[in-house]
């Protein structure tokens, strides 16, 4: 056991970390508020200096950043719903030894985690199919992650048999156990694993960007990728407007960091109601069996 003095200084080390990787975020705030004389002159470090939103405002001007946002939440909710599905679906019968062919489908499914298709013939697919510009393109390369479902299943096996067995003399069958007992137990797990899936989707914009070229279905992080390598003089002649003492307050760095801060703080605001079920949920399906 750690006595006070030692407590307080893994403490305080932890809280140095904590600090050095919020800054690079916190200093991308700063700056998106910060005047272009400014941020030009370095003077912008942990506040924001000559305060304002002119950056934001000229942003969301055209109204395309709130489409991407609502085709992002779009994405978001139904792709962590079509993955949290499947997953589940795919580890409970894989956690029951009883399952003929067990070990040689968990051998197939093992696989995949080593050897993709590649984006070639994944786009030859999606392009069959007939899926472009359509959302199921996005969703369905990525319906589930190996990964994740290997750590549901090591959950559902470390729960106790003797809840099962004693369904099972009640008459219940696989989905009832599933529905009634299994979802209910498995509340931590199936919390931070919605998160994964929930931040790597808000986060994808490679898939959208190969599979999806109408502009009024693009989501926000394909929208802030654009913004941000193509902020240079003509951008800013474009998004300034007319008013001198307006354009003085633009910058390319303040239109890159208010696009950075709108596309991660809405996930960011999602991850404290969440954090709780992290330890719970992912150590001991990660770590049992």
């Amino acid at each position: 056991m750690l006595n006070g003095f030692a407590r307080i200084s893994v403490y305080i080390l932890l809280g140095c970390f904590s600090l050095l990787t919020l800054f690079p975020f916190w200093y991308e705030i700063a700056a998106s508020f910060s005047s272009s004389r400014a941020i030009n002159s370095g003077e912008v470090f942990l506040w924001p200096v000559e305060f304002n939103v002119v950056a934001y405002e000229r942003l969301f001007d055209d109204g395309q950043l709130f489409v991407a946002m609502r085709n992002t939440v779009v994405v978001t909710v139904v792709g962590t719903a079509l993955n949290m599905v499947m997953t589940i679906l795919a580890a409970y019968p894989l956690s029951k030894r009883r399952l003929l062919g067990r070990n040689t489908l968990l051998m197939m499914i093992t696989v995949t985690m080593l050897f993709v298709a590649g984006i070639i013939p994944n786009f030859i697919l999606i392009k069959t199919l007939g899926l472009m510009n359509s959302y199921w393109a996005v969703w369905l390369p990525g319906l589930i992650s190996t990964y994740n479902m290997f750590v549901m299943k090591t959950f559902m096996e470390g729960l106790p048999e003797e809840i099962e067995e004693s369904a099972s003399m009640d008459g219940a069958g696989d989905w009832l156990k599933l529905m009634q007992i299994f979802i209910p137990l498995c509340k931590p797990i199936l919390a931070a694993l919605s998160l994964f899936y929930a931040v790597s989707w808000w986060n994808s914009y490679f898939n959208v960007m190969l599979y999806i070229t109408k502009s009024a279905k693009l989501t926000v992080m394909v929208k802030v990728y654009q913004m941000v390598n193509k902020v240079d003089e003509n951008l800013l002649n474009n998004i300034g407007g007319n008013d001198a003492a307006e354009r003085i307050l633009l910058t390319p760095e303040a239109i890159k960091a208010a696009a950075v801060v709108i596309a991660v703080m809405p996930i960011l605001c999602v991850y404290p109601f969440l954090q709780k079920y992290f330890v719970k949920g992912v150590l001991i399906g990660s770590v049992k069996g």
